[in-house]
């Protein structure tokens, strides 16, 4: 039996972030992971201006990600055709490979003092007052205080201790697929409201090398707070064609160029997105969940780099506030942290799907993004999270200087 403070399961950011977080702080921690890093995960690979301030929190020096590619403008693509560009400062943004970004913020779990154990898969949970005992296939248990449950939407850890939700699907679902691009080299992202994918968009994010991340996300169905259900494709035949649809259509084509190839296969994976819904604690406060596992994308965009770092972070704060025998403290600081800042804006961005969700308001809004400087700028921090969208209703969040204009992450 393995004794550390606390178990990890999951090395994905959200993972690794409160790994980072326990192990500087002096915690004995343990990362179990059933993959082998580097690995392959299925993202858009964009880094918003909230998950490059994580990053650069946690120490992550980007030097260390091959395909890490800084991005210095958004194209908006509105149903009408019309297009606007923000302008994006250095930092604000960037693009990197989750298989090669996700091994190097393991790498710095390690250096900070983390232990982590790959290829091992938790296999079931027993809990007790005093901590938390996990089950792994190719290796000894572990015998923890806590636990932080960051192993993705169908998280193993949740299910073993009986919090799973059968049938859930998570609230997007999304397509992509690396692309070797022949159209002119440059640093912006591309972001296509097509009206047939509202409040879902296609992508096209560039990587170094002459390669994109291209893909397309839809939601499933109503959100939760009551968007209506768009014309977008949800069964996984009529996604796939539309798929191919959206390779061949002219606009996509020149943003590629016209001799752009496949650099890989398509991948699918679900988005869960319903934080303020979601059980972030269990085993009477040993347990806590962050990351996709917190069910912490964002509902308005399906990003979920920034939230899993955050989370992460969030859980190793309450952890280290509670001690090792308080969990019922440290269950209720996390929960208060989420209701007072993540799940604010997570309840406001799915009030803006509304918005994006029907035609009219999606060209509405980029024709407003696009009408002046100011709106180009907060636009760009609205959509890129620079502050938290609840900004006035979640103060302790709000970034000091957000009045001076657009900046590079601190």
């Amino acid at each position: 039996m393995r004794r550390v403070d606390v178990a990890v399961v999951g090395g994905g950011p959200a993972g690794a972030a409160a790994a980072i977080e326990l192990a500087r702080a002096g915690l004995d921690v343990a990362v179990l992971d059933r993959a082998t890093f580097p690995r392959d995960k299925c993202c858009g690979d964009g880094l918003t201006a909230s998950a490059l301030r994580g990053l650069d929190r946690l120490g992550l020096d980007p030097g260390a990600v091959a395909s890490w590619q800084p991005v210095d403008g958004c194209v908006l693509r509105s149903p009408s055709g019309r297009e606007v560009t923000l302008p994006l400062p250095e930092r604000y943004a960037a693009v990197a490979r989750r298989s090669e970004l996700d091994a190097a913020l393991l790498d710095v779990a390690r250096s900070a003092g983390a232990k982590v154990f790959e290829g091992r898969a938790v296999d079931a949970a027993a809990w007790s007052g005093e901590g938390v005992t996990l089950a792994t296939s190719g290796g000894e248990p572990v015998a923890a205080r806590y636990a932080i449950g960051a192993d993705g939407m169908w998280s193993p850890l949740r299910r073993a201790l009986g919090l799973a939700e059968p049938g859930y699907l998570g609230e997007w679902h999304a397509f992509r697929q690396y692309v070797r691009v022949s159209a002119p080299a440059d640093r912006a992202m591309r972001v296509w409201f097509d009206a047939d994918l509202l409040p879902g968009y296609a992508w096209s994010f560039p990587l170094a090398d002459a390669r994109a991340n291209v893909g397309y996300g839809v939601l499933r169905g109503a959100t939760a707070a009551g968007a209506p259900r768009s014309g977008a494709p949800r069964s996984g035949a009529a996604m796939a064609a539309r798929w191919r649809a959206l390779l061949a259509e002219p606009h996509v084509r020149a943003a590629l160029g016209e001799a752009a190839a496949p650099d890989g296969p398509v991948r699918a994976w679900p988005i869960p997105a319903r934080l303020p819904d979601a059980v972030v604690t269990g085993a009477a406060g040993r347990v806590l969940f962050a990351g996709d596992a917190a069910r912490a994308a964002d509902p308005l965009t399906g990003e979920g780099i920034g939230q899993a770092l955050e989370t992460g972070m969030d859980a190793a704060a309450a952890v280290l506030a509670a001690g090792p025998r308080r969990p019922e403290v440290a269950a209720a600081r996390y929960r208060r942290r989420i209701a007072s800042g993540l799940a604010v804006d997570h309840r406001l961005a799915a009030g803006l799907s509304r918005v994006l969700a029907v035609p009219a308001g999606a060209r509405a809004a980029i024709r407003l993004a696009g009408a002046t400087g100011a709106g180009r700028r907060e636009f760009a921090r609205w959509l890129f999270e620079d502050y938290p969208r609840a900004a006035l209703v979640t103060p302790g969040r709000w970034r000091a200087g957000r009045a001076a204009g657009v900046g590079p992450p601190r």
